[in-house]
């Protein structure tokens, strides 16, 4: 439909983010059905809106007659001028004063390489530079005001109008009740179905309008599509649109991919070491080897069910082993521990200087948690005085506090063992399923399964059947997680927005953290480690569950945790891919076609978008987080990682890119000047990954049992890595095999003859039947667990004096950005008083006058006039 504008001649359609007389602009928007059993919403929306217009705002409401469902009405809210100065006094926003002559840094050496990757300078830089300072009403003309309807920006009038909403009231003047206050509140009990901003345009076209920015349009064109995913974002843009708080988030992405960059080319290169020293790799050869491997007898991996095999059966994963379980894979180790400390530490200086650059130095905390939240406020009836502010406040007692937090943590726990258990239960199905595979791939008499035992070992089939199961049940945890995490949170009743972030963020970290990589650490750590020896086996849960402890293979465990790793890791980003782009493709597809009809509004074609949640951001840092988890906690068994990664992450750019361009309402603007609790998790997970890596190098690695060989038992006087395999393999007498653990008649294969095989190898370093001291461990296993030790003591202290060696010479603030810094301050301190020392000479001069003229006064008359107002 189109409407003429009386007064300025325009033409305007429904698709626009003005008032129908096209002058005032619509700062936020909600919508309501009228329901037919709705009379207390409808008293409740009365109150409310009324109490709205007292606070200033002005209302339009579009009737459902005019919506495309014919039910949805629509109340659009406009912010005059005289309610935005005097919120953005008391939230003390900043504003231009004057515009920056500080000039930017000087051009790069070698710009022209970069050239490609730039964007035009306008989608960049969309304003200039301004000198800014919190604003105040008293000095309305020190600020830089050349038209009163554009001077505060779209995400700033949206900010100060959902301050206002989520504080007014909504019962009548003469009830007090200070539970009934807030559009939250609205929201929950349906009086109101949605609450939003508007978007200035549809993202695959500009707006008509040339008084209306295209922002939208530019986003879209420039950053989310995926043709795009080689040129650098435009951060600007991105703070300016949709606020400091999703700016930030996209920056850090940006620069974690950027570093992951560097670790998957190192990757790349120590895989491709394993790959060309494929061929030098002595122990596999032997394995496979149908002289020595193929003579070598081993002992039963299970009770009953599983019977003798022959070493070279495991040939093909002592050679998959080697790809990741080689010399290069510990300077890999090594390399990641310090690029971790270099990723963080260059992460505070490009953060120091987006702080700068987005005018957030002076950004302190305490701004925001002043602002108390409307649940908080709601639920606490005691008060108490603010020693701050001096004023009464609601609070929460601590016996009420305290028995919060102790229902918070013992649910945390059940949680925490649930994960335990699950992961207990996988364990079970690997010690059960493990003898069903072992009696299908023994040696037959029909080739199919021959040919499929020769390639799967029992092993490997168990592995990776048991991390697909394990993936299933961390994505049914998750679902779980998710809401009981946001319940305890909402439990312990946060005072401040700030707070309830930060407690969120630790008990989801804490819940993912064990879901994800507590199957990892198992099979890193404690697979393998306490299985015993024949005739003396360690069983699960007790000798009677006949559930042995896992072996490892003679091949070693890295191969498994590298099985492992890929699985939980892959499937979690595609999952993720999957749910966050291709489901929201068919529905994009039909509201796109939907939103090209004349006759679609603007706030209609918002509205049916997905609504962007306070916690929006948290699931997106949640999933880079875990996976930063992955590729630094157990990097050292899987090289590739981090080029998993940086795929991902390209990906991710831009599918997070798409969906806040065309799939999400356009968010409230919010401040924030770092990436808050998660900068926390980033170094403990740092921290942590060293001391991980150098045990998964020393126990779950055979790097160390081969390096105490070459140099300390080789029997010749070359150092080579000739007859490791028959010295690292212990020999049992079958006789002594207790009835319980030997094998089944039906289990025996045809190539084993009693009478000429007498005794079977194990993988451990113990004394042989006859000895003295049979079946105790060697000299060799207490040489090879010094080494061990040693190892990880070497490796940790190195790494740690590196990071904080790095630490300590990369400051976190540039020293540009703090000259900078100063400089802006000395100008600003100046200009404000050169503006004081003016201001007092017109003053002076106007008290000599006797008989000011009336003209004179009016701006004075004005200010007394609007103070009355207000």
């Amino acid at each position: 439909r189109v409407l003429s504008v009386p007064g300025l001649g325009l033409q305007q359609n429904k698709d626009t983010v003005f008032f129908r007389d096209g002058v005032r602009r619509i700062d936020f928007i909600l919508s309501y059905l009228d329901d037919k059993d709705g009379e207390k919403k409808q008293e409740r929306r009365r109150e409310f809106e009324a109490n709205l217009k007292k606070a200033g705002l002005e209302l339009e409401t579009e009737d459902k007659s005019d919506s495309d469902d014919l039910k949805t009405y629509f109340l659009k809210i406009h912010a005059p001028w005289e309610v935005l100065a005097t919120y953005a006094d008391v939230l003390k926003i900043k504003v231009p004063f004057k515009e920056s002559d500080i000039p930017h840094g000087q051009d790069v050496p070698l710009e022209w390489l970069s050239r490609p990757f730039r964007l035009p300078e306008k989608v960049m830089r969309p304003q200039p530079d301004y000198f800014t300072s919190p604003f105040d009403k008293d000095k309305i003309d020190f600020f830089l005001i050349k038209n009163q309807d554009t001077f505060f920006p779209p995400s700033t009038r949206n900010r100060i109008v959902y301050y206002i909403l989520s504080r007014c009231p909504y019962h009548k003047e003469d009830r007090k009740e200070t539970d009934k206050k807030g559009i939250k509140r609205l929201l929950n009990n349906g009086t109101y179905t949605s609450a939003f901003p508007l978007h200035d345009c549809r993202y695959w076209e500009r707006n008509t309008n040339e008084q209306c920015e295209s922002e939208r349009y530019h986003l879209y064109k420039n950053w989310a599509r995926f043709l795009c995913f080689y040129k650098e974002q435009p951060l600007n843009l991105i703070r300016k649109y949709y606020g400091e708080k999703i700016g930030i988030y996209f920056a850090w992405l940006g620069f974690y991919t950027e570093m992951l960059f560097f670790a998957a080319v190192m990757g790349v290169i120590c895989f491709t070491y394993g790959v060309l020293s494929y061929d030098d790799n002595l122990t596999s050869k032997e394995i496979c080897d149908p002289s020595i491997g193929g003579r070598t007898v081993m002992c039963p991996l299970c009770d009953k069910k599983c019977s003798y095999w022959k070493l070279n059966s495991t040939c093909l994963s002592s050679w998959q082993s080697h790809l990741f379980d080689n010399e290069g894979t510990v300077f890999f180790a090594m390399f990641m521990g310090i690029w971790v400390t270099l990723f963080l530490e260059f992460w505070k200086r490009r953060q120091a200087q987006l702080e700068y650059e987005w005018d957030l130095v002076d950004f302190e905390e305490e701004q925001q948690q002043l602002q108390i939240r409307p649940e908080f406020e709601t639920k606490c009836t005691d008060q108490r005085l603010n020693r701050i502010t001096q004023e009464m406040e609601p609070y929460l007692p601590l016996p009420k506090k305290c028995g919060r937090f102790c229902l918070s943590g013992v649910t945390v726990l059940f949680w925490m063992l649930l994960i335990v258990a699950c992961i207990t239960g996988v364990i079970v199905y690997r010690l059960a399923v493990y003898a069903a595979f072992a009696s299908i791939m023994k040696d037959s008499p029909t080739k199919k399964i021959h040919l499929v035992g020769s390639l799967i070992t029992p092993q490997l089939a168990t592995s990776v059947t048991a991390s697909f199961i394990n993936f299933v049940i961390i994505m049914i945890l998750n679902f779980f997680y998710e809401r009981v995490a946001i319940w305890i949170t909402d439990m312990e009743i946060p005072k401040t927005h700030l707070e309830y972030e930060n407690k969120l963020t630790m008990k989801m970290f804490l819940f993912q953290f064990v879901n994800y990589y507590s199957s990892c650490f198992y099979v890193a750590f404690f697979k393998g480690k306490f299985v015993g020896y024949p005739g003396n086996y360690t069983y699960m849960f007790g000798k009677y569950s006949r559930l042995r402890n896992e072996e490892c293979d003679p091949g070693g465990c890295l191969i498994e945790l590298t099985t492992q790793l890929v699985i939980v890791m892959t499937g979690k980003q595609v999952c993720g891919n999957i749910q966050e782009a291709l489901l929201p493709l068919l529905r994009n597809w039909w509201c796109s076609r939907k939103a090209r009809k004349d006759q679609y509004s603007r706030w209609e074609q918002d509205h049916d978008l997905q609504n962007f949640s306070q916690l929006g951001l948290f699931y997106e840092y949640l999933e880079m987080v875990i996976q930063f988890g992955f590729i630094t906690l157990f990097v050292a068994s899987f090289p590739l990682a981090p080029l998993l990664a940086l795929c991902n992450n390209i990906l991710e750019v831009r599918v997070d890119a798409w969906k806040f361009t065309t799939q999400f309402r356009r968010p409230v603007a919010a401040k924030a000047h770092n990436i808050g609790a998660w900068q926390e998790i980033l170094n403990v997970v740092a921290i942590l990954s060293v001391v991980t890596n150098a045990f998964i190098m020393a126990f779950t690695s055979d790097m160390i049992p081969r390096l105490v060989y070459l140099y300390a038992y080789h029997p010749g006087s070359e150092a080579t890595m000739s007859g490791y395999i028959n010295n690292s393999l212990s020999v049992y007498d079958i006789s002594q095999i207790p009835l319980l653990s030997t094998p089944e008649e039906g289990a025996i294969p045809a190539w084993f003859n009693s009478s000429f095989i007498t005794t079977c190898r194990y993988r451990d370093y113990r004394y042989p039947p006859g000895h003295q001291r049979q079946y105790s461990h060697t000299m060799q296993f207490w040489h090879i667990l010094a080494a061990k030790l040693a190892f990880i003591i070497i490796m940790e202290h190195v790494v740690f004096v590196v990071k904080f060696f790095v630490a300590w010479l990369i400051p976190d603030v540039p020293s540009e950005v703090k000259a900078r810094i100063k400089r802006e301050r000395y100008l600003i301190q100046e200009y404000l008083h050169n503006y004081e020392v003016e201001k007092l000479k017109i003053q002076l001069s106007q008290s000599f006058i006797i008989e000011p003229k009336p003209e004179v006064c009016t701006a004075t008359d004005k200010h007394d006039v609007l103070s009355e107002c207000l």
